[in-house]
């Protein structure tokens, strides 16, 4: 049986610097356009952020700002399990390294996981095609 230690870490090299791929990532209103799972769009209620998924509403709460590049989020699902999600932003050189810790919790059959692995792995892949398009424009 699973346990919530075993993970999978996808790492994705940016041609962005850390900085700004931080400052893009970590605002609320761009994750729809990188991250497939809010892909219905984000809204803010009284100062908390929620969005519509395939198990009903969810609430996603961002890591406060900070100089590390830790963009960890939590999802709470609608019965109130929250979901820690470990990202961070490396600086790498004059680009960046994308980090995230994609952890096969208890129950989970194999295929969700690695599905859940691909899931993650496009959506970083998401980011960095949105940012090195853009890159000049993050400069300014």
């Amino acid at each position: 049986m699973p346990t919530a230690h075993e993970a999978r870490v996808v790492n994705l090299a940016l041609d962005v610097e850390a900085q700004a791929v931080y400052a893009y990532a970590r605002q609320m209103r761009n994750l729809p356009a990188w991250a497939s799972g809010l892909a219905g769009g984000i809204e803010e209620v009284n100062g908390a952020w929620f969005t519509d998924s395939p198990m009903g509403r969810v609430q996603v709460e961002m890591a406060p700002p900070n100089d590390f590049g830790v963009l960890d989020h939590e999802v709470t699902l609608p019965d109130g399990t929250r979901v820690h999600n470990a990202l961070r932003v490396t600086p790498c050189g004059p680009g960046s390294l994308l980090s995230f810790v994609v952890l096969r919790l208890p129950g989970v059959a194999q295929e969700t996981f690695d599905a859940d692995v691909d899931h993650v792995r496009r959506d970083l892949g998401a980011l960095k095609k949105l940012l090195e398009g853009v890159k000049p424009a993050l400069a300014s």
